[in-house]
């Protein structure tokens, strides 16, 4: 029989809470490989009005984006993913303000986009996550927009799914609600882990569902894009502080293993 003391012995990362670099380091050893966007460009109008341009530079090896929008402007390195045809994955980990990311989906078919601004607070609050998130629909000025604009979904709600981004990186998300989301890791540094954090779903396109987290326990926060139709892949990145309190930017994507659904006969969640 294996007591508490024998299983702590064999897995000491149970009792150790790790710092976000340690979590994430190697994080993307599965994610879809990058696409170079140079020489392109690409304006935003949000659904409230204001607009974010890209100009995406030559490519040199490590791309960089002129960018200006949401009452500032910078020149800063991009990392692109193009998840499926038409659709790109575009994180700007922002150098030119620390403490900051911009992520953007756009689709080259609809016109679609959607623009997630993440961002450190000065402090931390108890109660509430250091990383901060804010979300807007958006249409692009490649053609006339077309399809539903991307917006809050409840659709995997009930849903439980293993997400495999490494040999060593393996986690089960369970998705509660359209507030909160539980998740523990399976393999990894975080071994034994898991908690409850808030999320943020939105339905992009048939079966691609940006998923959004803000954790708790430190201070991280994470955008996903999860392709549940037939690629099962996802791809991410995240921004918090790590073991030395310093803003740090990661990338990350996998594989995604569906496990099963519930569905509430009578009183739903939140």
């Amino acid at each position: 029989m294996t007591d508490d003391v024998t299983a702590s012995a064999a897995d000491p990362a149970r009792d150790e809470w790790r710092t976000y670099d340690e979590f994430a380091a190697g994080i993307d050893t599965y994610r879809l490989p990058n696409t170079d966007l140079a020489g392109t460009a690409l304006t935003l109008t949000l659904d409230d009005g204001q607009t974010l341009a890209l100009s995406f530079g030559p490519s040199t090896g490590s791309g960089t984006v002129d960018w200006s929008g949401l009452g500032s402007s910078g020149a800063d390195p991009y990392d692109a993913v193009a998840v499926r045809d038409d659709v790109v994955f575009v994180n700007v980990p922002l150098a030119s303000r620390e403490r900051e990311a911009l992520t953007v989906v756009y689709s080259t078919t609809t016109h679609r986009a959607t623009v997630i601004r993440s961002r450190i607070a000065a402090e931390a609050i108890e109660g509430t996550p250091q990383v901060g998130q804010e979300f807007w629909a958006a249409t692009t000025d490649g053609g006339e927009p077309s399809g539903e604009a991307p917006g809050p979904s409840r659709d995997l709600i009930g849903k439980r799914n293993v997400y495999r981004y490494s040999p060593h990186h393996l986690y089960e998300h369970v998705y509660l609600s359209s507030q909160r989301y539980a998740w523990q890791c399976l393999e990894g540094v975080q071994r034994g882990h898991g908690d409850t954090d808030l999320s943020t779903v939105w339905k992009f396109a048939d079966g691609l569902y940006l998923f959004c987290f803000r954790e708790f326990r430190i201070a991280v926060a994470s955008v996903w894009l999860h392709d549940l139709g037939y690629q099962l892949r996802t791809t991410g990145i995240f921004l918090g502080l790590n073991g030395e309190g310093a803003s740090e930017h990661s990338r990350a994507g996998g594989h995604i293993y569906p496990l099963g659904a519930v569905v509430y006969p009578d009183a739903q969640p939140v």
